[in-house]
């Protein structure tokens, strides 16, 4: 029999795989539910698709009521831990009441604008907030209700503070209407992007797994680049490509694939900080791959107002520039040690075929993407669609059981995220009430003296700070709102300055003193926490050199330009790639001399240098410097 402990524990179990399935049921419903005419469906308040006054806040209700079921106050077993788990369920029927107060709220009267919110509506909207900061402590992390908490802080003291950071100084009433009973504030943008958008990917991803397709891309990258040397690390390239890019996040990316792949590296000789730096590099860099590219693409099609397909086309040439960059240095790494590839490997083309039912969602998702459909629709055709590939073949058919796991997995990952996007709307909504970001923009463009590589610098070193307790897209959110302006006044393109701002974000992830995608590799791979930053610092070098290229050529497929000039662009930015990992590790066809090494950095700003005269140089130069230890690597072989 069961003790009271457990018989609890199964009870809340219960519930918490219910509101999950449920809300994913409810997720995937209302997209469905917009195809129907008005008045069609029963019960059209219910069933009907949701306005965003009131999808946002049901959404986030059911996001913060299962958060408080499975991240529990306190997970120990004891009387007074009981009592506290008793407070998490009076927490939810807070967050009950408070959501059917907001819900019923009438907009249209100008009553609360004249007189303020009446006591009832305060106390809601108060609620909400508190619960909303106290899951991001509980789900992401205490540095990201410490951020939301700074900023309403100032909004309401802003008054107090010297002239350069001073603002008009706000009631808690009136901060609690801005946040709570506007579009601009707690549910604004970003929890609408993660409510819609990124919900139906994040379920999507989560049936990849349920049905054995993530595993199956992982088998073809091992099948694929397995027996060239340094296999298992240009195969974990490879996987973090695919997988990354649907996942969301690099962290959780890093744990999935690298449990796999940093063991193998392991044991074809790399260090064990070197195969979690590879790791951690490859999965920071799914974030930025089409056609997916994790959350903050979705928040950055909303801030353009540019159509989710051709910012795939848009992201395309740097995200390939980067995964080659570190294909590079896995390349040379292993070069240099003399590594092997694997042996015993199964053919691609036999691993291809026993999957190959699985590239019919992915193909369909990116042929939508590119065709400009609604995103939401697209992840939920998706899901469906990976549900019915799995059905085709009978070594891959899923019943019910995995059924109800893939809706359930896909609300657990949603809950960090969606509490994420709500603490980043609340920043949002400190900016825009405050007015601070203006007075950030003059302060950016104040520093950097008109020059925008000193900017481009000082937006690096504050994507660095944020990402250091923040998740990569409420970073680049922030950033977005706080410097995009900036940026754009020193003479970028809206979308250049969000791509370049949205690369930046990811580089917390992989950069010391805190690089979180780096410290879960090391944990697998049993290295130092530190070195194994290093080593993801190095081959994630792309993140800061990419974006620069970004800045001073036509990197970038907008319209603007063609494909001849984006892809001269990515000929010049190749070649200093090569130049920089000629130089950090002294090797490409076999040992540099250090004349050569400093040649090649020689060449790496010769080609940053937004000047056609000096590329020709640098490319001239570059020549020289490959051809040479190319043949010296061949009088070795003679010799």
């Amino acid at each position: 029999m069961l003790s009271e402990h457990n018989r609890d524990h199964w009870l809340v179990g219960r519930i918490a795989l219910l509101a999950a399935v449920g809300l994913s049921i409810f997720q995937l419903w209302q997209p469905l539910a917009g195809f129907f005419p008005a008045e069609f469906l029963p019960f059209e308040a219910v069933l009907g698709l949701q306005p965003a006054t009131y999808f946002r806040p049901i959404h986030l209700c059911w996001i913060l009521c299962l958060g408080f079921l499975v991240y529990p106050l306190s997970t120990q077993v004891s009387t007074q831990v009981s009592a506290l788990r008793w407070l998490d369920f009076v927490s939810i029927f807070a967050v009950l009441w408070a959501s059917e107060r907001i819900l019923s709220f009438d907009y249209r009267s100008i009553e609360h604008l004249l007189n303020g919110l009446s006591n009832e509506d305060f106390a809601a909207g108060l609620i909400i907030v508190v619960a909303t900061l106290e899951m991001a402590r509980r789900s992401v992390g205490v540095v990201m209700t410490v951020v939301g908490l700074v900023f309403l802080i100032y909004s309401a003291f802003g008054n107090v503070l010297p002239d350069v950071l001073a603002s008009k100084g706000f009631s808690i009433e009136r901060i609690i209407r801005f946040q709570v009973f506007t579009g601009a504030g707690l549910y604004g943008a970003p929890i609408g992007i993660a409510a819609g958008a990124v919900f139906s990917f994040v379920l999507f991803g989560a049936f990849l797994q349920v049905t054995g397709a993530g595993q199956f891309l992982i088998d073809l990258s091992f099948a694929a680049a397995g027996k060239y040397r340094g296999g298992p690390a240009k195969a974990s390239v490879l996987a973090s490509a695919a997988m990354g890019s649907i996942s969301g996040s690099a962290i959780a990316n890093t744990v999935t694939t690298g449990s796999l792949t940093i063991p193998m590296m392991k044991k074809l000789g790399y260090k064990p900080e070197q195969a979690a730096g590879i790791e951690a590099a490859a999965s920071t860099g799914g974030q930025i791959m089409p056609p997916i590219m994790g959350a903050g693409a979705f928040v950055m099609a909303e801030f353009t107002k540019t159509p989710y397909g051709e910012i795939v086309w848009i992201a395309l040439v740097p995200a390939v520039l980067y995964f080659s960059s570190v294909l590079l240095y896995v390349h040379l790494m292993a070069a240099k040690a003399g590594f092997k590839g694997m042996q015993g490997q199964p053919g691609a083309w036999g691993v291809f075929v026993n999957g190959l039912h699985f590239m019919l969602p992915l193909g369909l998702i990116t042929a939508l993407l590119l065709w400009n459909y609604s995103p939401v629709l697209v992840g939920v055709a998706g899901t469906a669609a990976v549900v019915v590939a799995s059905l085709l073949r009978k070594h891959t058919r899923i019943g019910l059981r995995q059924l109800v796991e893939g809706l359930k997995q896909g609300a657990m990952l949603a809950i960090s995220i969606s509490i994420a996007c709500a603490v980043a709307g609340i920043v949002v909504g400190v900016i825009g009430q405050t007015g601070v970001g203006l007075q950030f923009t003059e302060s950016v463009v104040s520093l950097s003296s008109g020059q925008l590589w000193l900017a481009l610098l000082l937006v690096a070193i504050a994507a660095l700070v944020l990402g250091m307790g923040l998740p990569a897209t409420a970073a680049y959110i922030v950033l977005a709102v706080m410097t995009g302006p900036a940026l754009q006044e020193l003479g970028l393109a809206l979308i250049t300055a969000h791509m370049i701002i949205f690369w930046l974000s990811q580089s917390s992830n992989v950069t010391p003193p805190i690089a979180l995608a780096a410290f879960a590799g090391a944990g697998i791979a049993g290295a130092a926490p530190m070195r194994s930053a290093v080593e993801a610092f190095k081959l994630a070098n792309g993140l800061f050199v990419i974006p620069l290229m970004m800045a001073y050529s036509p990197l970038l497929l907008t319209s603007e330009f063609g494909w001849a000039p984006v892809l001269g662009a990515g000929v010049v930015t190749m070649t200093m790639i090569v130049a920089v990992a000629v130089c950090v590790e002294g090797y490409l066809f076999t040992h540099v001399a250090s004349v050569s090494r400093w040649a090649s950095l020689l060449v790496a700003g010769l080609l940053v240098y937004p000047n056609d005269v000096s590329h020709y140089i640098g490319l001239f130069l570059a020549l020289a410097v490959f051809a040479k230890n190319y043949f010296d690597s061949r009088q070795q072989v003679a010799d």
